[in-house]
């Protein structure tokens, strides 16, 4: 480890890291009620984020009312807060304790889709469980991720090395050549194709009926080998005993050679997979932020 990362400026990160470390050990209904004990915190303070959370919420679910609103703003930022114990658990956590946690569907799908021989292409979307099911997701199958470099570099140091411990390649997601060579060889790659990254390298076509910068990268990967492409969903149960994940049929009709046609699938494959929990998705980012006409977003 490099000694910049010990200076001052990152012994809170260390903390946190190590605070996470300790809730990661305690029983997993004891790390559930940190995370719903944190929700409320944030719901108050977290000011911003709630805001971002309510204006998502109002864009994308206009048939529920003001109340109805709020009280799913409410559950998202338990959910997420939730999603931040998860974590913790998803790196430090027992094979003896999560093994039995957790029931996943669709398994032949990916089975079928690598017999071809072309690489597969998982996509996910920005759940709250992510971290935790890429944890469950390697006592299962051989894949590799692409992910987004994080701003910080503890944390970045920090993530990557526990997840290169499960993942033979952890890709950042600008270095596409990378993916490429893995659908090449045949390899799954899990990839997440939900949130804006702005107009470069973007199409803009609905999500929840909301006109959304959406990534195109998905059609070109797809086209570039033939790779089959499937959805990854995973979710919380209702009860708190565990987790499900549910593994899609291959989209047929992708790449079809129009990307808007293609990113309006996909948004409305995402569609139907968050409106089983919507709570459980990531509507604290800005999912937004991008406008076609380049006017100011919702958030400001």
């Amino acid at each position: 480890m490099s000694k910049s990362l010990a200076h001052p400026r990152y012994w809170l990160t260390w903390a946190g890291l190590a605070l996470l470390w300790l809730i990661a050990k305690m029983p997993f209904k004891v790390q559930l009620g940190f995370g719903k004990l944190l929700g409320h915190l944030l719901y108050v303070v977290a000011k911003r984020r709630r805001h971002i959370t309510e204006v998502n919420i109002k864009c994308c679910f206009p048939e529920l009312s003001a109340e109805q609103q709020q009280t799913l703003v409410k559950n998202t930022l338990i959910a997420n807060a939730t999603g931040i114990m998860e974590t913790a658990l998803g790196w430090w956590g027992s094979d003896k304790l999560l093994k039995p946690l957790v029931e996943i569907k669709g398994l032949e799908h990916i089975k079928a889709a690598q017999e071809k021989g072309k690489g597969t292409l998982l996509l996910g979307a920005h759940f709250t469980t992510l971290d935790l099911i890429g944890r469950f997701f390697s006592y299962y199958l051989d894949f590799d991720i692409t992910y987004r470099q994080h701003n910080n570099p503890v944390m970045e140091h920090f993530i990557t090395g526990l997840r290169k411990k499960r993942i033979k390649n952890v890709i950042e997601r600008k270095q596409m050549r990378r993916v490429l060579k893995s659908l090449k060889q045949n390899r799954m790659v899990w990839y997440a194709g939900d949130q804006d990254y702005g107009p470069k390298h973007a199409v803009f076509a609905p999500f929840f009926g909301v006109t959304a910068a959406t990534i195109s990268a998905t059609s070109r990967l797809a086209a570039y080998n033939q790779s089959p492409v499937l959805l990854a969903s995973h979710y919380r149960k209702a009860d708190n005993s565990g987790y499900v994940i549910e593994i899609s049929a291959p989209f047929e009709s992708i790449p079809s050679g129009d990307d808007v046609a293609d990113a309006t699938l996909i948004n409305k494959e995402f569609e139907i997979a968050i409106r089983k929990h919507p709570e459980q998705y990531m509507w604290v980012h800005r999912r937004f932020k991008t406008r076609p006409d380049g006017s100011k977003n919702f958030y400001d």
